[in-house]
């Protein structure tokens, strides 16, 4: 092959390699921007003295680093496109952080570093974050559960699990992982309300 033929052979190559680079799909990148305040705060006295939270634990599936969906109730896919910009797994536990700092009903309370020597210890998982589509219909599940273990007894004081449905409107994926933080919020919300509950009738009768 001559050198001119070699030459537009190669100019050929690198122009069909820029029309493919032309279609490249990068991948969008998602946060959850879970609300704070959907429900009336006590600030009443410290029931319990200090605790930590631990990084939430989840399925392999929510751990991928893809947005989740469920195109059938036995199915399982992941959006390729659409990823999170931060672990949901470390969203959760610092939207479990701050309810609890805003009610109260703990001397003190931060994430678990694993320094600290808190009298309580508070660990869960993020059981569900996942779309669901069920004929014309799409919808978000967010499940939480969580346990609050004394550290100097081995007792567990509480454990419990909230799990929220909620209907999706705009079926963008914006759209979806707003609703998926509004359940996150609702789930954390309605984990530290029986928590709370769990946590005063405990403590009016050892009175």
């Amino acid at each position: 092959m001559s050198r001119a033929a070699v030459m537009l052979f190669a100019c050929g190559l690198l122009s069909a390699l820029a029309g493919c680079t032309g279609g490249i799909r990068y991948p969008s990148y998602y946060v959850l921007n879970v609300p704070q305040g959907l429900s009336p705060r006590d600030p009443s006295k410290p029931i319990l003295g200090s605790a930590a939270v631990r990084e939430f634990s989840a399925p392999r599936f929510l751990k991928e680093g893809s947005i989740v969906y469920r195109p059938a109730p036995e199915q399982l896919d992941y959006y390729a496109y659409a990823h999170w910009a931060e672990d949901p797994r470390r969203i959760a536990t610092e939207a479990l952080v701050r309810e609890l700092q805003e009610r109260g009903f703990f001397e003190s309370i931060d994430l678990y570093d694993g320094r600290q020597s808190p009298d309580c210890l508070i660990t869960g998982s993020l059981d569900h974050l996942e779309e669901f589509d069920e004929n014309s219909s799409v919808s978000v599940e967010v499940g939480l559960s969580a346990r609050i273990i004394n550290l100097r007894s081995g007792e567990v004081l509480w454990q419990g699990t909230s799990i929220k449905t909620v209907k999706v409107e705009d079926r963008s994926v914006s759209g979806v992982v707003s609703e998926m933080s509004r359940g996150l919020g609702s789930a954390v919300s309605s984990l530290a309300d029986s928590m709370q509950e769990r946590l005063s009738v405990m403590t009016s009768s050892s009175n």
